[in-house]
């Protein structure tokens, strides 16, 4: 469907002749690019002749998808107003700026965290459905550029002037000495043009005017959100002038509370999968507990430690929607989180962002970009973070190497990690977000990067270290793993063994709400299809079933 618009859209038909992209071609990338995230498109060189002479506006997914084909032919992203279709969403861009500010980076980063709630508080996937494939792996080049140059901001420290600035919806206050205007909701008002309570971060109607949450209130709601309770934000109430705000003043403990929720949800994520119920109160600790934090005052050193455990939050909130296939918030988070981290002037927590976006382009088969991300993790860290820390860097590099096919690089980068890991020393000052990251683990990853270069006999030495000792700690990584186990065993020939890894692999994908380790499954029963009515075969298709028609 399409809904009207004034005039031609003379700015598309420009850009087309730009690319030297027929109608005819642009309906058949549309309909293809459709197909790739399961949608079923059937434009033809007739709609997208309406689109430029009539101006029509494709609705759904349609306008992203248009903005993609056409980027992917210049080589460079097309964001929607450069082709007349900006109109197709309010808000198409959030949370793909990297801004330079630190003042700008909280508005980014807590007006991407009410958008997203927003979204799915109104239900029907919310704005993550209308920006359905709009994911483009060249948004990473300037966030990744920006960190690299510069990868801690010189002062985040945030005085109440500014932050009562945010809550006012004002331009009276500065941030870390520059001017600013950050409200977490786009001040009094949000992206859609309706109104917000004060404090912008929080849900409409929750502060009245004049009142002012009292210190670590905010973070009790979202700690309680996290351990599966409704919040409870009290207020206290103040003149009726929108003078007396008070604005939150943040401390170490707030700070230590937001850190132990994202200790939570890493577990969660790890043990039930990103779709899981629990996990998905990560987006609402992000609006409820983590954005008033960030639109209060701190000083300096307060304000890093803020900025790191809110980027690791954000970071897992991108982690989860990869899991559960929503690659475009998983983008979107990705990059807020990076921005985070350059404000917390944490280079390792920088560069396992950087990591993460390696992993979805990666998976996503930008392999090359995959590359570039990783190693610009590896470099900026080089005399920074620990060995583990690097090898785990290594480790994402030598997968991107894998998946482009390039043997000598991937066996590089395997080596490297391996000697980093074999380096480290349990009281080696690691991270709290590398708690994953064993020799278990580094075998799993070492499989899968010989799954892609067609060695199976390494995949199966990797993963039988890999599974040599299951855990309930990390479910999803073991059904993972199994499956890779199980495509091993079908490359060498062994259909029972292959069978049998694949039967409990499906056991504990059942057990957790996941759509990446969903898509592993049904990628072991599409190599399954050519031994056709066989009984084994048979069987396991029917155990799947049940997990392949569930949503994830």
């Amino acid at each position: 469907m399409s809904r009207e618009q004034r005039g031609p859209n003379d700015k598309l038909g420009t850009v087309l002749a730009l690319a030297g992209i027929s109608n005819a071609g642009l309906a058949r990338r549309v309909n293809d690019l459709g197909a790739q995230r399961g949608l079923t498109l059937r434009y033809d060189k007739t709609s997208v002749a309406r689109w430029v002479s009539k101006g029509m506006v494709p609705q759904g997914a349609a306008p992203h998808l248009i903005a993609a084909a056409i980027g992917a032919k210049l080589g460079r992203p097309v964001p929607l107003h450069e082709i007349g279709l900006a109109d197709a969403d309010p808000a198409p861009e959030v949370g793909l700026a990297f801004p330079r500010d630190v003042g700008e980076a909280v508005r980014s980063a807590t007006e991407l965290y009410r958008l997203d709630l927003a979204g799915r508080r109104a239900g029907s996937g919310g704005i993550w459905q209308s920006l359905a494939g709009s994911f483009s792996v060249s948004a990473y080049a300037t966030p990744a550029s920006r960190w690299l140059i510069s990868p801690a901001d010189p002062s985040v420290a945030r005085a109440s002037t500014a932050a009562v600035a945010a809550i006012l919806g004002t331009h009276s206050g500065t941030h870390g000495g520059r001017h600013s205007a950050e409200g977490g909701a786009q001040g009094a008002s949000g992206a859609h043009g309706t109104p917000n309570a004060p404090g912008a971060a929080l849900a409409p109607g929750t502060l009245p005017p004049g009142a002012s949450l009292p210190p670590g209130a905010a973070l009790h709601a979202g700690a309680s959100l996290l351990s599966g309770h409704s919040p409870s934000i009290p207020v206290q109430p103040g003149p009726d002038s929108t003078h007396a705000v008070s604005p939150l003043r943040v401390g170490h403990s707030d700070v230590s509370k937001l850190r132990e929720a994202a200790q939570d949800a890493r577990r969660w994520d790890s043990k039930y999968g990103g779709g899981d119920w629990r996990s998905s109160m990560v987006p609402e600790c992000l609006r409820v507990d983590a954005a008033p934090l960030l639109l209060g005052s701190y000083s300096d050193e307060v304000g890093r430690a803020l900025f790191g455990a809110a980027a690791e939050l954000t970071r897992l909130a991108g982690w989860m929607a990869f899991d559960t296939g929503q690659q475009e918030a998983a983008q979107r988070y990705y990059i807020q989180a990076l921005r985070l981290a350059r404000a917390a002037a944490d280079v390792p927590l920088g560069g396992y962002v950087l990591a993460s976006m390696s992993l979805q382009a990666t998976y996503r088969g930008f392999a090359d970009e995959g590359v570039d991300l990783a190693q610009a993790a590896v470099e900026r860290n080089r005399g920074l973070a620990t060995a583990r820390t690097m090898s785990f860097f290594r480790l994402v590099e030598a997968r991107a190497h894998a998946k482009a096919n390039d043997a000598p690089a991937a066996g590089s980068a395997l080596k490297a990690a391996e000697g980093w890991l074999e380096r480290s020393r349990d009281g080696d000052a690691d991270p709290s977000w590398l708690g994953f990251y064993s020799y278990d683990r580094f075998a799993a990853d070492a499989a899968e990067c010989h799954l892609d270069l067609k060695a199976p006999r390494q995949v199966r030495r990797f993963t039988e270290q890999a599974l040599s000792r299951p855990t309930e700690e990390f479910v999803r990584s073991h059904g993972l793993r199994l499956v890779v186990s199980a495509v091993a065993e079908l490359e060498s020939g062994n259909l029972d063994a292959a069978c049998a890894a694949g039967t409990r692999a499906v056991e504990v994908a059942g057990r957790i709400s996941s759509a990446r380790t969903t898509e592993y499954v049904r990628d072991l029963l599409h190599r399954l299809e050519a031994y056709g009515d066989e009984p084994r075969v048979v069987e396991l298709r029917e155990r799947a079933r049940p997990l392949l028609v569930a949503p994830a």
